[in-house]
């Protein structure tokens, strides 16, 4: 099992200046992985600041203590475990009255990824999430065993993506293939994993790859990137309800920002970057109710301002030297 939790962290740079911290600030990070972002924020908050980093990944929590620990000497450091919708309890249990600056860094990280025995990634051993190859990649023996768990936190006593394939029903499927992939073939996949189930139960990432790429038609297997990665992204999110985790936590992060603080979010598909865009109109007072309703039914009060009308993106190089920031996207708000 993969040990080191080696996670580069995107955007860094536009994420400090967006967030604006200062010395004696009081910072979360929501979702800390291996502690690069909040290393970053919680230099710029001491002396005399307070970071808070959360994750619900045990691996990540190591890492973070570890990286995070020069920083205790000169201020206060906590990392607790959760996910966002715990935003609330757990700044409540440390006794905060109010944050200055929150950051979101939305989705699976890197060392998940790069644990093939995690289940996350439809790639084998070895070859990263980045990978595309679908001859070589696919050959290490390693990946028949990986089991499908998909848990950002395996501890967390959540079914896992196999127990979620045997269970749900065909509807359901549909649901959470179209929900968390936008698949397009989410029916015939469907389909295929009833059928297989039958037969046998879909418990590692070669059956359920496999499978995907044998349900949908030959031209669809050719165009684009790996026909399976829809399909394990929508388990992924299912599993972990990771859209409605996102939802509380943003709703939480605005009621406990001081007036002049701040949230940014890094989200990593339209999905999630939707969701953002949403919450954050909805609080800068722009009206959401539905186009034909002939008044504002909503109530919409500007709570927020936001700074990115349109989302930042990485710059040319960062992608070139880290692939997996290429679908970034950072979006900035600041509570009135």
């Amino acid at each position: 099992m993969t040990t080191e939790y080696h996670h580069i962290p995107v955007m860094p740079r536009e994420v400090a200046t967006a967030l604006q911290v200062a010395r004696g600030a009081i910072v979360v990070d929501a979702t800390v992985g291996g502690g690069g972002h909040a290393l970053e924020l919680g230099k710029a908050t001491m002396p005399g600041g307070i970071l808070v980093g959360i994750d619900q990944d045990p691996a990540a929590l190591a890492a973070a203590e570890t990286r995070l620990a020069p920083l205790r000497s000169q201020g206060e450091v906590f990392v607790r475990q959760g996910n966002f919708r715990d935003l609330d309890t757990l700044l409540g249990d440390l006794g905060l009255a109010w944050v200055d600056a929150i950051l979101f860094d939305v989705g699976v990280s890197s060392p998940q990824l790069d644990s093939y025995e995690r289940g996350f990634s439809f790639h084998d051993a070895g070859t990263g999430a980045g990978a595309e190859s679908r001859t070589e990649a696919e050959a290490d023996p390693r990946a028949a065993a990986a089991f499908l768990d998909m848990r950002m936190n395996p501890d967390g006593g959540t079914p896992t993506a196999a127990e979620l394939l045997a269970q749900a029903d065909e509807a359901e499927l549909v649901r959470i293939l179209r929900r968390g992939g936008e698949e397009r073939w989410a029916g015939r996949i469907a389909r295929a994993i009833v059928r297989q189930r039958e037969q046998e139960p879909l418990t590692d990432v070669v059956s359920l790859r496999e499978l995907v790429k044998a349900a949908i038609p030959a031209a669809a297997r050719r165009q684009g990137r790996h026909p399976a990665r829809l399909t394990f992204q929508a388990l992924r999110i299912a599993v972990n309800d990771e859209l409605g985790a996102l939802e509380t936590g943003l709703e939480a992060a605005i009621r406990w920002l001081r007036p002049g603080g701040r949230v940014a979010t890094l989200s990593f598909h339209s999905l999630e970057d939707r969701i953002v865009k949403r919450i954050f109109s909805a609080h800068a007072g722009r009206c959401v109710c539905p186009p034909d309703l002939p008044v504002c039914a909503c109530g919409a009060v500007g709570e927020l301002r936001v700074l990115t009308p349109h989302a930042l993106r990485p710059t040319q190089q960062e992608v070139m030297e880290n692939p997996r920031a290429r679908s970034t996207r950072l979006r900035v708000a600041e509570r009135l």
